[in-house]
Parts: C-alpha cells; structure tokens; sequence
C-alpha cells in the first residue's frame, strides 16, 4: 500500500538560508524548539495557512505529535519545514476539491481528495471522519489538515505493526491508547 502525499524529507539549503527559517527563529525559543502555540503563531506570520484561517491550537498540536520524533512536544526547524511541504501538499489537495472556493469540502469532495492521497477507506470509515470533523456536512480546511494529520500518523502506526503488509496489525491495550491518545 502506497501513501503518498506526506511531503518530502527534510534537506535543502541550511537553516539560514531558508526563508522559512526566518520565521521559525521569530518564535523559538533558545533551544530551538517551538510549541503549539509558537507553531499556531509561525504557520500564520509565514502564511503557510493561506487565505484560510489560524490554525485552532489543537490542530498545531496535532501536528508536532505527528512529527515529534524524540517525544519532547516541541518542534525543531528540520521537523517544521518537513511540516511546511505537507501542509503545502495538503494545501493544493484541499484547494483542488474546494471547487466553489467556499473554503470547505462536501463529504464526496473530501472522499475524493482522501482517495487521491492515496488512502482506501470503506465508507464507515468515511462516515466516521465525516461526523466528527464536519459542520454541517462540510468540513473546513483546518479540520481538513487536522483529519489528514490523524490519517498519516495512525497509518504511519498501523503500518509499523503490520510487518506482512497483510491489513492487519496486533495492538496491545497499552500501545493502542499511547498511539490513539497522542493524536
């Protein structure tokens, strides 16, 4: 199963020289890190939002965990611009689904973009994102990147434990509630 979407490595120029560094220095603090709400404050003043609006806190938190691989709950530069071309990704998917430019996605948008990432999901599993992440029967693309966020991480986690690549994977009752509620 492929799953692509997710961005690339991080890599490029040195810190210094990336635009985005200038942004990211703005708000870290001295070890270099950032928190959800400094992450809430660089993903705006950069504009990697876009004409949509801030970030909720809770979506930023969602994606350090998705990223955080040292488990501190903060942010280096590597994992932010890693973060930037994913959400640029997610971004340009969102934008071609939101045909009426309305800022929102009908759930059979939202199918159709999750499909094109290269995720198969039945239509319970729809239904499912679909009630907790619309309002109304749209989903706003905050909630948007906050669902693309949970399918990467608890596929990155399934995908971990699925060693045959068979569809199936055995969680121990600790493993599954440190991997649901991380997210």
């Amino acid at each position: 199963m492929a799953y692509p979407g997710y961005g690339a490595a991080p890599g490029g120029f040195p810190g210094q020289q990336d635009p985005l560094y200038g942004y990211f220095s703005a708000v870290a603090g001295q070890d270099g890190q950032i928190s959800a709400d400094e992450l809430q404050r660089c993903l705006t003043q950069s504009g990697i939002a876009g004409s949509y609006k801030p970030f909720c806190l809770e979506t930023c938190r969602l994606m350090i965990s998705m990223l955080d691989r040292d488990m501190s709950g903060t942010m280096g530069f590597n994992e932010f611009k890693e973060l930037s071309q994913v959400i640029n990704g997610w971004k340009a998917t969102f934008s071609s689904y939101d045909r009426d430019h309305s800022g929102t996605v009908e759930g059979h948008e939202l199918q159709q973009a999750i499909s094109a990432m290269g995720f198969n999901l039945s239509p319970q599993a729809m239904n499912v994102i679909m009630r907790r992440h619309s309002t109304n029967g749209r989903i706003a693309f905050d909630d948007f990147i906050s669902c693309c966020v949970k399918l990467r991480a608890l596929t990155s986690q399934f995908q971990s434990r699925d060693m045959s690549r068979t569809g199936q994977a055995t969680f121990g009752y600790d493993d599954f509630i440190q991997v649901t509620m991380s997210l």
